[in-house]
């Protein structure tokens, strides 16, 4: 007997029905096929684009699940995190942006219930780690039973971060080797970008590594020890991921300080050698202008080699000071 309530049409918003072999590969069921699987059959995978209504009528009203397991597989603004009920779970993951055009830290999330037997899931944007697994399933290299695709499944979301996180630490690297000569605006401006995306991945995988933590302990009869131990290791590598993501934020944080300093610095220097340079002619300017009052009196009037005096007092005035500020080690 059908565990599903049954209807005519497939719903839209379907992105496959696969059955498991047993054997690392899989069938796609129709939908008549689908209404008449039980659960003494073999792994049934039921995927659905929940942006679509049908699909979200369906698994309300007719997938059997309770209210809490539908707002979780149909919830937009899930983070992640892990619940269980006797030896149903459902998980809700998220994993890096790899589709094109789009940012890495805009994670996109899967959503999953399963009972050992049947695992019913849920997303509104393509995640590739979804498409590897199907890909696995067809050339007959996947996972053999709904616990071997729920490990498989969530290895691949973590695994995908690697890349993504090591693409950031390179570029946050290339940012602390051009501190020095490279064009201050334009560093700043990398460095806000990759804040932004260490803080937006953060902001995801800090309760993944709980999610999965949990996962690892969760008593389901359907987990044998040694998926307890694969799950423990995805949990491990995402703690790994997380402590490299705050390295990454602690790194650029002191690069932009440090870029800081450097403007600063700059302006200092800069402000310093007007400084200088006012000192300098301070004096020359009140002699100057003591010499061009218009007065009776004013010595060197009707002496030809008036001007190149006063010129020669100047420059020994100027030449006099800059030894001044050398010996003062102000220059």
């Amino acid at each position: 007997m059908s565990r599903f309530v049954t209807t005519d049409k497939e719903p839209e918003g379907l992105i496959h029905a696969l059955l498991l072999d047993g054997n690392g590969g899989s069938r796609k069921l129709s939908w008549q096929e689908v209404n008449q699987w039980d659960e003494s059959g073999s792994g049934l995978w039921l995927h659905f684009d929940y942006s679509h209504q049908q699909a979200c009528d369906w698994i309300k009203r007719c997938s059997g699940l309770n209210e809490i397991a539908v707002d979780g597989l149909l919830n937009s603004e899930n983070r992640p995190h892990v619940l269980t009920r006797v030896n149903n779970l459902l998980l809700i993951l998220r994993g890096v942006n790899l589709n094109p055009g789009s940012n890495p830290e805009d994670m996109v999330s899967v959503r999953l219930w399963t009972n050992g037997k049947i695992l019913i899931s849920s997303r509104k944007r393509m995640l590739l780690s979804t498409q590897d697994i199907v890909a696995n399933l067809n050339e007959n290299a996947g996972p053999a039973t709904i616990p071997a695709l729920l490990i498989e499944w969530t290895d691949r979301i973590v695994a995908r971060m690697n890349d993504t996180i090591n693409v950031i630490e390179d570029s946050v690297l290339g940012v602390e080797e051009n501190i020095l000569d490279g064009d201050a605006k334009q560093l700043r401006s990398q460095l806000l970008r990759l804040r932004q995306q260490s803080i937006g991945i953060r902001r995801y995988i800090a309760p993944q590594r709980e999610a999965l933590n949990r996962l690892a302990v969760e008593q389901l009869a359907w987990l044998s020890d040694v998926d307890r131990l694969a799950l423990r290791s995805i949990a491990d590598r995402q703690i790994r991921y997380v402590e490299d993501i705050d390295t990454i934020k602690e790194r650029a944080s002191m690069a932009q300080e440090e870029l800081l300093s450097r403007i600063s610095e700059q302006l200092n220097n800069r402000s310093y050698v007007l400084t200088v340079i006012a000192a300098i002619f301070l004096p020359l300017g009140f002699f100057t202008g003591l010499m061009g009052i218009n007065v009776g009196g004013m010595p060197g009037v009707e002496n030809s080699m008036g001007f190149w005096i006063v010129v020669a007092i100047c420059f020994g005035g100027t030449a006099l000071l800059a030894v001044f500020l050398s010996w003062k080690k102000w220059l």
